[in-house]
């Protein structure tokens, strides 16, 4: 085996390593590892709390004072123009660097699929680092309301990093509703929904998403079968491919 901090080739009996004195040991990994896990979740927790208490504190990093002045430096000067630079010049062209070559590639390494180009910018960062376990953790410790709340959140992102593509991902009060009447079918359809939006819209920032709306809602019906974790893994491709979007939407517009 080899060992994980300086890379060098060990025995298999061997507890430290000779050359740098880091414990090897398969316990000692398990250690590591569950450390590392529990170290993720705390983080995802701790984002998601922070997210909750900014939608009622209204802190948010990039909000729009009466000005018209955003405080991540993102001015609209009336014109179309920000002080980030970037600016739609009538020809498709971005002071910052987002320019169409003619050949649908962008200087940036955005490749713009179908002429489509990332969304401008609306005045606020776009959260990318949601996480499976503090979807799960929040909603059993709050009765499911924070999965409502996920949902809305998730959909209002999506909505501004996707938006120009003809599509509208509904909100919080149809899933709810339509969710009611239909026995819960209408979460399936917007799931999928979600799901082929995420993938068709991949090409605008230049990214490669496999798994799309059929994807999801297969692991939504028949992944129920396998001791009910098939929604778990269907929300999991969701949020994985929202995070890619909404980071790549984050870094197109200079907010990473």
């Amino acid at each position: 085996m080899f060992c994980e901090k300086c890379g060098k080739e060990i025995p298999d009996s061997t507890k430290f390593c000779p050359y740098c004195g880091a414990a090897v040991s398969k316990a000692q990994d398990f250690v590591n590892k569950a450390g590392e896990a529990f170290n993720a979740a705390e983080q995802e927790l701790g984002s998601a709390f922070d997210e909750v208490k900014q939608s009622f504190t209204g802190n948010s990093a990039n909000q729009q004072n009466a000005g018209g002045q955003y405080n991540g430096g993102y001015q609209n000067n009336g014109a179309g123009q920000y002080n980030a630079g970037y600016q739609n010049n009538g020809a498709g062209q971005y002071n910052a660097g987002y320019q169409n070559n003619g050949a649908g590639q962008y200087n940036t390494g955005y490749q713009n699929n179908g002429g489509q180009t990332p969304p401008p910018y609306r005045g606020e960062k776009l959260k990318d680092d949601r996480g499976l376990a503090s979807y799960i953790i929040l909603s059993i410790i709050t009765c499911g309301i924070y999965g409502y709340y996920f949902i809305y959140k998730m959909a209002h992102d999506v909505n501004i990093a996707c938006d120009g593509d003809g599509e509208n991902t509904s909100g919080l009060v149809a899933f709810i509703l339509l969710s009611m009447i239909t026995c819960g079918i209408y979460a399936w359809y917007w799931y999928y929904k979600l799901g082929n939006r995420l993938a068709n819209n991949a090409g605008r920032y230049g990214l490669g998403i496999q798994e799309n709306g059929t994807t999801v809602l297969m692991w939504c019906i028949f992944g129920t079968l396998i001791c009910g974790i098939g929604p778990f893994i269907a929300m999991h491709i969701l949020i994985k491919n929202s995070n890619m979007i909404c980071n790549a939407y984050n870094r197109a517009h200079g907010l990473m």
